[in-house]
């Protein structure tokens, strides 16, 4: 999540651009596209690249590209890959959750893995927290 860009004037005149993630994460950057497509991610998801220079003491965490991901959440509130992920993993557990058994009808099967696909789904759109 990109929470805040910032540009800030230097000693020299340039402008340095600074992006902060929701960890408090730092990444810099002086060119002007770059800047621009982070403020384009500003307040929303985003993947960045970035790179890392040991000058002395410190680390400059340079940024070199912010792609914006769009929102996370679907017209109905939902996280939108949570359903995704929720059946990949009850797909997985199927073979825990079915047993033993052989040759299950497909709608047992379903009735098996939807509630435990719908715990999953739950449990990522509030992010691992307690309800």
């Amino acid at each position: 999540m990109v929470e805040k860009v910032d540009a800030v004037q230097t000693r020299n005149g340039n402008t340095r651009y600074v992006l902060r993630d929701e960890d408090g994460n730092e990444y810099t950057t002086f060119k002007e596209p770059i800047a621009r497509q982070a403020l384009e991610a500003e307040g929303g998801r985003a993947r960045i690249q970035y790179h890392e220079q040991q000058r002395g003491e410190f680390t400059n965490v340079y940024l070199d590209a912010v792609e914006p991901l769009g929102d996370a959440r679907d017209d109905g509130g939902r996280v939108a890959h949570a359903d995704e992920v929720a059946w990949n993993t009850a797909v997985e557990a199927a073979p825990l959750l079915v047993g033993d058994e052989r040759g299950v009808d497909a709608d047992e099967l379903f009735d098996k893995l939807k509630p435990f696909k719908d715990l999953v789904a739950d449990d990522i759109e509030r992010g691992g927290e307690e309800a």
